[in-house]
Parts: C-alpha cells; structure tokens; sequence
C-alpha cells in the first residue's frame, strides 16, 4: 500500500497567456515582481499539502527563466524556509544543477539545512538541461554523450549510478 505522496511543482507563476493564441514562451518577459509571486504559491502548497499529510513537496531549481515557469533559483533555501512554516512536510530538491555548484559548499548547504530542518530537506543533484542557466555561471554545459559511472563514497562503498 501506497503511504507517502508527493508533489512536484516547479515555480510557475499563473501563466494567462499561454495556449495557441498566447504569447509564445520566447516572447514573453515577467518582471521580478509577478516572478515572485511562484515564490508566495509555494508556500501555500507546502501549507496545504503538510495540512493534508502529504509526504514531500519537491521542487526544481533553475535561474533566469523570464518566461514564467521554472522560478526558484535555490532549492536549499526554499526548502529551508518553508520548513519553518509547516510541521512535518520534507522538501526534494529534484535537483539542484550540478555545474552551478562546488561540491563541499553544496555538501556544506545541505548539511546546514538537515540541521536547521530536522532531517526535512531530502538530497537531490542533476546535470541541468538549459545552457544559459549554466554559461551564466560561467560552467560548462555537462556533455549529453557522458558515459555512466559510479560514484563511490569515502570508504570506497558505492553511492549511487549517474550519468
């Protein structure tokens, strides 16, 4: 039997002029104010969701998507912050963008936040997809031909699988 549900919601704000006779997605241009409004409709999940006794409210980071979706530059941060407005909801981060980050500080990140959260921020990385989120900072779009391998921990046990 199922138990725990969870909901992915990627920082949209309330798009009204999308759908064929809308403004096409390259075209259109928020300002910080409504880009911030994803940031409010967040918080109202996550208070719903931790009402209902929802499992985790995960989330996606990106940067600079103008465009109205995808809104919420730090997972770690957001997740942090809604924890202290609910009791029992976790927060994935599904995933912080690899190439955006220094290992030991996002390690570091994390740690801070398990700490501030009572274990309620749940680990997640990826490679990321947009380059110009990724060449703003300055780091190299991740090559889309890399080969798996495995990553393995400090005392030589294998962690995980990625790409």
């Amino acid at each position: 039997m199922i138990k725990n549900f969870s909901v992915l919601y990627v920082g949209n704000i309330d798009l009204d002029d999308v759908g064929s006779d809308g403004t096409p997605a390259d075209e259109r241009r928020y300002p910080n104010e409504r880009l911030m409004q994803s940031m409010d409709t967040a918080g109202q999940v996550a208070g719903l969701m931790d009402e209902l006794g929802f499992y985790a409210l995960w989330m996606a980071e990106h940067h600079f998507q103008r465009e109205g979706y995808e809104t919420i530059p730090n997972l770690i941060l957001m997740g942090t912050h809604l924890a202290g407005k609910t009791e029992r909801l976790k927060f994935g981060c599904a995933f912080n963008i690899v190439p955006m980050w220094h290992p030991i500080r996002l390690a570091e990140d994390y740690a801070m936040a398990d700490i501030l959260t009572d274990g309620r921020i749940i680990f997640g990385v990826g490679r990321g997809y947009h380059s110009r989120e990724v060449e703003s900072f300055g780091s190299p779009v991740i090559d889309n031909d890399a080969k798996p391998r495995a990553v393995r921990g400090a005392d030589g046990g294998h962690l995980q699988g990625v790409q």
